[in-house]
């Protein structure tokens, strides 16, 4: 989307920002892929975090080298909150991702303005207009009909591309993804499951009303790489991306 709209406009126009908001519990090549982004298109990318100082909500800029990695925002947020998010109460989305930038644009003067969403033209349940009238959605690859599949065909074309595994998109271990996914994580990368358990200890809650990580690591350790192969025996079913929906 972003490679689009700078090739039809010679560039990003100045009355343009590009934003990223970082919640801490992004993958680290997800962070790569940003920075490489933007020296790729020769685009300025203002990454942002949630921040809160003195009981007033703001906003840090960040880069690439400073950007928290530890799930500090994140954990921040559930200790203000004294929960954590799940499918009913997905405060994470808003509080991380979509404030931090609309602080940072209102610091800069902004009254109203178009967010740029990437959404795909397969995504079609999640294009929503925006609930804050100072903001217009527009979601420029649904309007051009664009799927998954071109978005694949567009980046086997580059010279670099998002080298995450599969399903480890956006927040590593989001209450969003399947229960096969998170098992997943929890055997392959075990440190990073490990944030999301101590999240859900700290506040005696849980991301998913039907297990706690704590249950779900416990079961992939006594029953081994076979529930992996197995269909039946963890939910496959992908329960979407985080959205502010």
């Amino acid at each position: 989307m972003l490679h689009h709209i700078a090739e039809a406009n010679g560039g990003i126009p100045d009355r343009c920002r590009v934003v990223f908001s970082n919640t801490g519990r992004e993958m680290p090549e997800t962070l790569d892929f940003v920075q490489a982004v933007g020296r790729h298109l020769d685009v300025h990318i203002t990454w942002v975090e949630d921040a809160k100082r003195n009981g007033e909500a703001l906003f840090d800029i960040v880069s690439h080298s400073t950007a928290s990695r530890e799930g500090e925002p994140f954990g921040r947020l559930i200790d203000r909150k004294k929960s954590v998010p799940d499918q009913s109460k997905r405060f994470c989305t808003e509080h991380l991702k979509i404030l931090p930038a609309r602080r940072y644009l209102m610091a800069l003067g902004w009254k109203q303005w178009v967010n740029t969403i990437g959404i795909r033209a397969d995504e079609a349940q999640r294009l929503k207009p925006s609930p804050d009238k100072r903001v217009t959605r527009w979601f420029p690859l649904a309007d051009a009909g664009v799927s998954k599949a071109d978005v694949l065909s567009f980046w086997s074309r580059q010279s670099f591309d998002l080298m995450v595994p599969k399903g480890l998109g956006n927040c590593d271990g989001c209450f969003l993804k399947s229960e096969a996914t998170l098992a997943a994580l929890s055997r392959d990368y075990p440190e990073r499951s490990a944030w999301w358990e101590a999240q859900e200890v700290k506040v005696r809650g849980t991301f998913r009303k039907d297990v706690s990580r704590s249950k779900l690591r416990d079961f992939v350790e006594k029953q081994g790489d076979w529930i992996f192969d197995t269909e039946d025996a963890l939910c496959q079913k992908t329960g979407g991306e985080c959205t502010d929906a």
